[in-house]
C-alpha cells in the first residue's frame, strides 16, 4: 500500500504530461491542413495569355501544343487529375451535367480541354477517362472537341501558374490538394471567365462562352439575355444587371407604343380615305 501511495504523485504527473503532449500532434496536423488549404485555390488572371506552344500529350501519347485546340472556338479549361478519389470527379460530373443542359455542342460551338496536374498519369489513363465521359455525354462529334491531356511537370507547372491554379501534393493523404472550378478561354487563348466551386449553371456557361466568343455564337435571344446579366469576377457568376433590364424594358415599351401609334394612324388615314370616297 505504501509503494502505491508513493507512486500516485508520479502517475498523476505522467497523466498531466500526457494531457499536455496529447493534443500537440493533433494541433500540428490541424495547422498543417489549414496552411495547405490557404495555399491552394484560384488566382483570377483574367485576360492572361495561355502559352499556345505549351507542349502536352494527347490520349494517344502524341506530343501536342495547347494551341492546337484553340484558334476557332472558345474552350472550357479545367485542371484535374484522373486518379483523384473525389473532387476531380465531382468537377467533371458537374461540368457534364451542365453541358448536357446546353443547346451548344462540344466540338461545334465550343471545346473542352481537360489537363491532368499529375505528371505520372499516362495517355492510356486519359483515354479511358475520355471514353467514360464521352459515353455519358452522348452527342456526336464530341470526341473531336473534348480533349483529355497529360504532360510533364514543367508544362503542368507553367500552365497552372498562368491560369492561377494553386495546388499541392499532400504526402500524408497521398493525393493532391486543389480547388474546384473551371475556366473559359477565348479562341485566342486568353482567360475570359472563372466559375468556382461545384456549381456551373448552364446559363453561366452559355453566357461565358458567348462572351469568350465575342458574341459570335448564340441566338438573338441569347444576345439580349447577355445584356441583362454581367459577370462578377468576385463570385465567378453572372448576376442580373438591373439597369440594363430597365433600359431594355424602356426601349421595348417605346417600341410598342410607337408601333401602336403607327397602326392607329394608318387606320385613321384609311378611314378618312374611305369617307372621302
Amino acid at each position: 500500500m505504501t509503494s502505491f501511495k508513493a507512486g500516485r504523485p508520479f502517475l498523476g504527473l505522467l497523466a498531466f504530461l500526457s494531457l499536455l503532449a496529447g493534443p500537440a500532434p493533433a494541433k500540428a496536423e490541424q495547422d498543417e491542413t489549414t496552411g495547405m488549404m490557404a495555399r491552394v485555390g484560384f488566382d483570377q488572371n483574367l485576360d492572361a495569355q495561355i502559352p499556345l506552344d505549351l507542349p502536352l500529350r494527347d490520349e494517344q501519347g502524341r506530343t501536342v501544343k495547347i494551341g492546337d485546340y484553340l484558334g476557332k472556338k472558345p474552350a472550357i479549361l479545367n485542371l484535374v487529375y484522373y486518379r483523384c478519389p473525389m473532387l476531380c470527379n465531382e468537377v467533371l460530373n458537374t461540368l457534364l451535367r451542365s453541358m448536357n443542359a446546353l443547346s451548344f455542342d462540344v466540338g461545334k460551338e465550343f471545346d473542352v480541354i481537360t489537363v491532368s496536374i499529375d505528371p505520372k498519369e499516362t495517355p492510356g489513363l486519359a483515354a479511358r477517362k475520355k471514353a467514360s465521359y464521352l459515353a455519358r455525354y452522348g452527342r456526336p462529334g464530341a470526341e473531336k472537341g473534348w480533349h483529355f491531356l497529360t504532360g510533364d511537370q514543367a508544362s503542368i507547372s507553367e500552365l497552372a501558374k498562368v491560369v492561377g491554379f494553386r495546388y499541392e501534393w499532400d504526402a500524408k493523404n497521398n493525393q493532391y490538394a486543389h480547388a474546384a472550378g473551371i475556366m473559359i478561354v477565348t479562341p485566342q487563348g486568353k482567360l475570359s471567365r472563372y466559375i468556382y466551386g461545384l456549381s456551373y449553371p448552364a446559363r453561366d456557361l452559355r453566357l461565358g462562352l458567348m462572351d469568350a466568343a465575342m458574341r459570335r455564337i448564340g441566338s438573338p435571344i441569347d444576345q439580349l439575355l447577355l445584356l441583362c446579366y454581367h459577370y462578377d469576377p468576385r463570385t465567378g457568376r453572372y448576376n442580373l444587371a438591373a439597369m440594363n433590364v430597365i433600359r431594355i424594358l424602356g426601349f421595348a415599351t417605346i417600341g410598342s407604343l410607337g408601333t401602336f401609334v403607327f397602326v392607329m394612324l394608318r387606320r385613321d388615314r384609311r378611314k378618312v380615305v374611305l369617307e372621302d370616297v
